[in-house]
């Protein structure tokens, strides 16, 4: 059964006891993912629900008691063997899953699904169709824009289309007070501080060093009461980058994390903190998740209407990158500054649940 039109999917599935949902992104794909997979657990209340997600954001899915299991699937920092395919399809199909849903339309993703054993496979059709044998992978498939609409709120849509009861979307996680601990952070302390990821992973996305000091300067002086906490990802290039960046910083940051926090935990800073600043990094989604207010500079990219925030505590700036500059140019400290006087003051909504 090969449907064009998948609005039946879930009328046919209801009684699904074990489902999975397949998703092999990176960090921003899992957190756009979140909203999806909780219309998928109302969807199906007493079902036992699984995600796929892959292996070094696995850590991330702790704020999100409600899914019964979490699968890696080696990504980063390189691609799964051959043999892992295969000893995860062989999971896959001794787990006998009644509906696998993978809304993420790769190719890997796409073979997987197929060859799970799962008797109901919903897919995502990618922008190109895919190659002419793609639609057999499914059951069912839905076709919905990718170039509009936050991540997101496509995937939502993609359920609706399939028949699925549609909600606003939220990002339903719980993160506990202790992962704010481990960071040596009280819940007192939300809102006392700016959250900095000075960092992504490349040059040309980044703020120049000098910049970058120059607007935490800048900001020190307007915001004389908020402290200041730096963090970046355990890779030798941020940890070699931020070693060099503290000591042009005109004030001494309150707290540096070096690589040591797992995402719930970083999720925990950005979430308790006044605002939080960064480039075209996964720190960003982050922010998304846990309702805080954000700062970021972008590069031209055309893709970041849809996976940036949308509403008016997310405030973005565009750079652009000149034929032989290192870094991202084109933005102003006035720019950043403006920007997050915008942020601070709009108005405070939070979907997800901070505890």
């Amino acid at each position: 059964m090969n449907n064009d039109l998948a609005d039946n999917f879930f009328a046919r599935t209801t009684t699904a006891k074990k489902v999975m949902v397949l998703d092999l992104g990176f960090l921003g794909d899992t957190v756009h993912l979140l909203p999806a997979l909780w219309m998928v657990r109302q969807a199906y209340p007493k079902a036992e629900l699984h995600v796929t997600v892959a292996s070094h954001i696995t850590s991330l899915m702790d704020c999100v008691p409600w899914v019964d299991r979490v699968w890696g699937y080696m990504r980063y920092p390189r691609h799964a063997t051959l043999r892992e395919n295969f000893e995860i399809v062989s999971r896959l199909r001794r787990e006998k899953f009644d509906v696998l849903i993978n809304l993420n339309g790769s190719d890997r993703s796409s073979w997987l699904t197929f060859l799970s054993g799962a008797p109901e496979r919903l897919g995502r059709m990618p922008n190109d169709d895919g190659p002419p044998f793609w639609k057999r992978m499914f059951t069912s498939h839905v076709q919905y824009p990718s170039d509009d609409e936050p991540v997101y709120l496509q995937r939502c849509h993609c359920l609706e289309k399939a028949g699925f009861p549609f909600s606003q979307p939220e990002f339903h996680v719980e993160i506990a007070p202790s992962q704010l601990k481990v960071a040596d952070i009280a819940q007192s302390d939300a809102g006392t501080f700016f959250h900095v990821s000075p960092f992504t992973t490349a040059d040309y996305k980044e703020l120049s060093p000098e910049q970058l000091a120059g607007l935490i300067g800048a900001l020190a002086n307007q915001f004389p009461d908020k402290r200041w906490v730096l963090s970046c990802a355990p890779t030798e290039r941020e940890l070699k980058k931020m070693e060099s960046l503290l000591p042009l910083l005109p004030i001494k940051p309150w707290r540096v994390f070096a690589g040591n926090l797992s995402l719930v935990q970083v999720a925990a800073v950005i979430g308790h903190s006044a605002l939080h600043f960064c480039g075209d990094t996964g720190t960003l989604h982050l922010a998304l998740m846990t309702g805080a207010r954000t700062v970021s500079w972008f590069w031209p990219n055309p893709a970041m209407k849809t996976w940036v925030g949308s509403n008016e505590k997310c405030r973005v700036i565009t750079g652009n990158n000149p034929p032989g500059e290192k870094f991202l140019e084109g933005i102003a400290i006035k720019e950043l500054i403006q920007a997050t006087e915008l942020a601070l003051s709009a108005e405070n909504s939070k979907s997800s649940q901070l505890r």
